[in-house]
């Protein structure tokens, strides 16, 4: 297999697809693309990008391609099967596929105005009303999940899952953005950022080279550990 993503700086859905891949444990190559330089277009329009319209993460199996982060853990569980990404439990499993799908779909505000940025710490100033109220949905969810299924575990649903890899960018963003949150949600964030697989994407994006300004503060405040 073979996974083509943007700048892990940078790019949320990369970053889904990409821990995606590795709960799988299958073996895969990686190809990161930088976003939005001079070859960015032109590299869109090629082969390897035409059947996702040019967006990341892309994920080719041989001649099968799989493109959006979600259809990316579908396609993963059916291959190594689903009880590595879903809770056992039915209800328990109901819920994490609500909350993956409420993720993929909303908290368009929360996207937009605090992007990711996981080299960066940033005083973001007041938070508009929109992105307080997906903070506090955000967080009710999660306090939903840990309350009725998060048992003994560290994550949402007790082990690590595909609602965990939905949500690892959003943590990251509470951490750039110096978000506060309550202690339930500040214990779960340290457990998502210590996660083997989160901490190999963070450190990795250290050592990139690209530089997009539009996801940058025009005062920069200080670096991530």
């Amino acid at each position: 297999m073979k996974l083509i993503i943007g700048n892990r700086a940078y790019s949320s859905w990369s970053m889904r697809g990409w821990l995606a891949c590795k709960q799988s444990e299958l073996e895969f190559e990686e190809l990161v693309v930088p976003m939005f330089d001079e070859n960015w277009e032109k590299r869109r329009e090629g082969d390897e990008f035409a059947p996702s319209l040019g967006k990341v993460p892309i994920l080719w199996d041989d001649e099968c391609v799989v493109w959006d982060s979600l259809a990316i853990v579908e396609f993963l569980a059916d291959r190594v099967g689903r009880k590595r990404f879903w809770p056992e439990d039915d209800s328990a499993r109901g819920m994490a596929r609500s909350m993956a799908a409420e993720m993929h779909s909303g908290f368009a505000a929360l996207r937009r105005e605090l992007p990711m940025n996981v080299r960066r710490i940033i005083d973001s100033g007041p938070l508009s009303d929109d992105v307080r109220s997906d903070i506090d949905r955000i967080l009710q969810l999660w306090a939903q999940a840990r309350a009725r299924f998060g048992g003994t575990g560290d994550y949402l649903f007790g082990d690590w899952s595909a609602a965990d890899i939905m949500f690892a960018p959003v943590v990251t963003r509470f951490v750039t953005y110096r978000v506060p949150v309550p202690p339930f949600a500040a214990r779960y964030m340290e457990d998502v950022l210590h996660h083997p697989h989160v901490v190999e994407w963070i450190e990795l994006a250290q050592d990139e080279p690209w530089v997009i300004e539009q996801y940058e503060p025009e005062k920069e405040t200080e670096d991530a550990d």
